[in-house]
């Protein structure tokens, strides 16, 4: 069992709430769950709808240190865990040697000289020639934490298996220290942009949220949380138009972040309404690929009843 930190949904509720982050009722149940049970909480949905800042505001919410490990192709165990940093390992050896004289002053045969020498290669492997990586500060940490692998379907199905390991049992082999156990089981986030399945048996591991695209609802009461104070029309109109662009078959439909980023760029340009010309012209804040312009652009021209779309490309 895991830390209880979250005392009832309603309260996870309230504290993602005072912490900047607009949850659903679904969304609280699952990490008031996971909090309660230890397990894993594995998040999948398109980029950009609050996957990672849902880990981060558990841990600010829980009062906890964030610790990321950000996954990628070709990620492995030493990058994830640990490394020895040889350079001191170097500067220790060069320290041997000066003393080398102390150390088998006395002896009278090689086979003694060599079993002292010897005596001092452990220290070559200890934890203070260790460069401990996101997974190893995760487990050996003095108070608990929240640990997040994000990205974790860009990794290989190879890092994915080690990762089933030490999310069963809390611990970590190092052949030259031995088993690090979990001080205190770290709240577990993963996170996943479904670029590839994972796979059944890390799903088993893990409770499963599906973070999709904010209700239109939703969607105002997180704009309103981030700009307070914004006039309640624009922010209307606003989420009115992101729907509206969602709805098309885009290569990147945009998330709640470029929705923000949208109103902030309206509020820099002091927009107290947002007429075709004015969308036109900021649609690079929402659009990320170029056919998805040029698609977006007919939508709109075209609901405006305008006969020629392609005029101003």
């Amino acid at each position: 069992m895991g830390i209880m930190d979250f005392q009832s949904i309603e309260e996870t509720l309230e504290k993602l709430r005072q912490n900047s982050y607009i949850s659903s009722l679904e969304i609280a149940t699952i990490v008031f769950l996971a909090s309660a049970t230890g397990k894993p909480l594995l998040i999948e949905g398109p980029a950009g709808v609050g996957k990672t800042e849902l880990a981060k505001t558990v841990a600010r919410a829980l009062g906890r240190e964030l610790i990321r490990l950000q996954c990628y192709e070709g990620i492995d165990e030493a990058k994830a865990i640990y490394e020895w940093e040889y350079a001191k390992q170097l500067l220790y050896t060069q320290m041997l040697k000066e003393k080398i004289h102390d150390i088998i002053d006395g002896e009278d045969t090689l086979s003694t000289a060599v079993k002292k020498i010897s005596a001092q290669e452990n220290a070559f492997f200890s934890e203070h020639f260790i460069q401990p990586r996101p997974l190893l500060k995760a487990i050996t940490s003095p108070e608990p934490v929240v640990l997040l692998i994000d990205e974790v379907d860009k990794s290989d199905p190879e890092f994915e298996a080690f990762l089933l390991e030490l999310l069963s049992d809390y611990q970590i082999s190092i052949p030259e220290l031995g088993t690090i156990r979990a001080k205190y089981i770290p709240f577990v986030v993963l996170t996943s942009n479904s670029s590839r399945e994972m796979s059944d048996t890390l799903k088993r591991r893990c409770l499963y949220l599906y973070i999709d695209y904010p209700s239109p609802e939703r969607e105002r009461e997180i704009v309103v949380l981030k700009y307070p104070g914004i006039d309640e029309r624009l922010v209307e109109k606003i989420v009115a138009v992101v729907t509206d662009i969602r709805s098309l078959d885009m290569k990147k439909k945009p998330c709640i972040s470029e929705t923000l980023d949208w109103t902030r760029s309206l509020l820099a340009l002091r927009a107290t309404d947002i007429p075709l010309e004015l969308i036109i012209r900021t649609l690079n804040v929402l659009c990320k690929h170029r056919s998805d312009l040029d698609l977006v652009k007919d939508h709109l021209r075209t609901k405006e009843g305008l006969n020629n779309p392609r005029q101003d490309k």
